[in-house]
């Protein structure tokens, strides 16, 4: 699907952080719906066709977690980039099992979110061919024992710090590890990570 086809509903209860990422996006070439709430959201959802949706991941009224899990009871599949602040990852990950295609960390460059709408675009072009869990397999069997837990701990969100403590390692070899893990499973990004663990089903705290 052409990036112009889709339609980018923006989420986020801040006005000045929505219409700051709506002219962004705009000026970026797409169109741009704004939504203050999440409960506003869910009003518009049924109607929604060849859509993406940016949401923030805390709102007062309900959480991206939340609306996430709201879109599927009401059967409503629109692909999803949640937007978290820093040490949010492990409630990131909850909105990857919920459905969410990818999570981006703030702060972050304009290029991040743009080439991620992209990625959604390309991806709906070639929906249902999602990547053969057997090669995501194949790579898991590649990693060492160490390497294994330490995927674990890295797709569950915690820190390099409380790996190590969990381990019995020091930091550094932890990052050692973490980039092997990177290598290995040939993931771009956390997000990437994830979505592989949990295509192959693996357990994630």
């Amino acid at each position: 699907m052409s990036p112009d086809n889709l339609v980018v509903h923006v989420v986020d209860d801040e006005e000045a952080v929505r219409k700051s990422l709506a002219f962004m996006l705009t000026m970026a070439g797409f169109t741009v719906r704004q939504h203050g709430s999440a409960t506003a959201f869910l009003v518009a959802a049924p109607s929604i066709q060849q859509g993406c949706l940016v949401t923030d991941l805390r709102m007062p009224d309900l959480t991206g977690v939340e609306l996430l899990r709201r879109l599927q009871d009401i059967a409503v599949r629109i692909p999803a980039i949640v937007v978290t602040g820093h040490g949010d990852v492990p409630l990131a990950v909850e909105a990857m099992k919920a459905g969410a295609r990818d999570f981006i960390e703030k702060p972050f460059e304009e290029e991040v979110l743009i080439n991620a709408i992209n990625r959604i675009a390309a991806e709906l072009d070639t929906e249902g061919e999602a990547e053969d869990t057997d090669a995501i397999r194949s790579r898991l069997d590649l990693l060492s024992t160490r390497e294994a837990e330490v995927l674990a701990g890295v797709v569950s969100g915690l820190a390099n710090k409380t790996i190590a403590y969990d381990l019995n390692i020091s930091p550094r070899t932890v990052e050692a590890h973490r980039a092997a893990v990177m290598s290995k499973m040939k993931a771009a990004s956390l997000p990437e990570l994830v979505r592989m663990a949990l295509a192959v089903g693996l357990s994630i705290r």
